[in-house]
């Protein structure tokens, strides 16, 4: 590829003030690589602005898939299964695999995973993977998969990470409380699973009509008696509840909708200053539950992840309703805090902010996904 002295890069500095800036084109040494970005999802966690602020300025963005330009030359590792015209998937936290943590299977609290990311952010058009990245955390992205339904790996790979924490089995029942992307992920991989009787319950009407396209059984809205109305469906409560969002309302609901020695899951942290009393006799004598929190994916949840999207059993790219280029990265978190007709928002650098297509692509974004 011919030589380039600037990177687009769409810099964070809070949900309100997103600027398209030009930065120093990245540099790769050995066992790096250097990827074109073609799709960048943004995660829900990217507008969680008193989680990202105290690290702005910044180049967030880490569903990232795209294209080999450059191979490091004399690193050896990982870096030799690559060349250059590769389409990859590329993750941004990775676990070292040595520690007692990952030899025990939880990777994601690997102190190592918490310290590797790209260089910049995926919101650029180009990145700069560092060797332990190549080494532990790209995969190729099969020629049958579309850019975007490949940045979907990620997060569905941290989704399938909570079910298995929490223990989800074929033939269990589940209820999802929020069904916004990460939500509607987790139905999906719920019912690839073989959970048998899938329940959502989600404030916004459109969300609860794309639930339902999607595979849930029933999708409640959060004002209704939940509990009760799971217990007239199935006799009792569901055996995994999976809670998408903060909300104290959420929580509650969780803790009166799970079966006596089910799970729940926390998925989403409140508040940065928030907490939930727990009624820790019901939870005890009552109910002998388990509560069980997920954050990350680790190697083994990512290649099931891929695997479910490339069989079809998983078919993430119903959920991209929006694709936008950088210079609409600022348009893209306001559509996302928004939240009302769009799930998956993807940001495609290579995408020229004045064509039709890009005009299409944005406007044809709804919460009535094809089949």
């Amino acid at each position: 590829m011919s030589k380039q002295s600037e990177n687009r890069v769409a810099v964070y500095r809070s949900n309100t003030d997103i600027r398209v800036e030009a930065r120093p084109f990245p540099v790769i040494g050995p066992g790096e690589l250097l990827v074109e970005v073609r799709a960048s999802g943004v995660c829900g966690s990217d507008v969680m602005e008193w989680y990202r602020r105290p690290r702005a300025p910044t180049v967030l963005g880490h569903e990232v898939t795209g294209e080999v330009k450059a191979v490091g030359e004399g690193g050896g590792g990982g870096v030799d299964e690559f060349q250059v015209g590769d389409r990859v998937i590329a993750t941004h936290h990775v676990p070292c695999m040595n520690c007692h943590y990952c030899l025990s299977g939880r990777e994601t609290v690997c102190d190592m995973l918490r310290q590797t990311s790209f260089d910049p952010g995926g919101f650029a058009e180009f990145i700069r993977l560092p060797s332990i990245n190549v080494e532990r955390g790209v995969l190729m992205l099969p020629d049958s998969l579309s850019y975007y339904a490949g940045s979907l790996v990620e997060p569905l790979a941290c989704a399938l990470r909570g079910q298995r924490k929490a223990g989800l089995q074929e033939g269990h029942s589940v209820l999802v409380i929020g069904a916004g992307i990460s939500g509607c992920l987790h139905i999906m991989a719920a019912r690839a699973l073989g959970a048998t009787h899938l329940f959502a319950s989600e404030m916004r009407p459109a969300r609860r009509k794309f639930a339902s396209s999607i595979g849930a059984d029933g999708v409640f809205d959060p004002g209704e008696p939940v509990p009760e109305r799971l217990y007239g469906e199935l006799g009792r409560g569901v055996d995994v509840v999976i809670v998408c969002t903060g909300a104290r309302g959420a929580i509650e609901q969780a803790l009166q909708s799970v079966d006596r020695g089910g799970t729940v899951l926390f998925f989403a942290p409140m508040g940065q200053d928030e907490s939930y009393e727990l009624p820790f006799n019901h939870v005890f004598w009552r109910n002998d539950v388990t509560l069980t929190s997920s954050y990350g994916a680790g190697p083994r949840d990512l290649e099931l992840a891929l695997d479910l999207i490339a069989s079809g059993r998983v078919e993430a790219e119903r959920l991209v309703t929006h694709r936008l280029p950088l210079e609409q990265t600022q348009d893209a978190f306001a559509m996302m805090l928004r939240g009302d007709d769009s799930m998956k928002i993807i940001i495609d650098p290579t995408l020229d902010s004045e064509s039709d297509t890009v005009e299409q692509g944005a406007q044809t974004g709804s919460l009535s996904p094809s089949s």
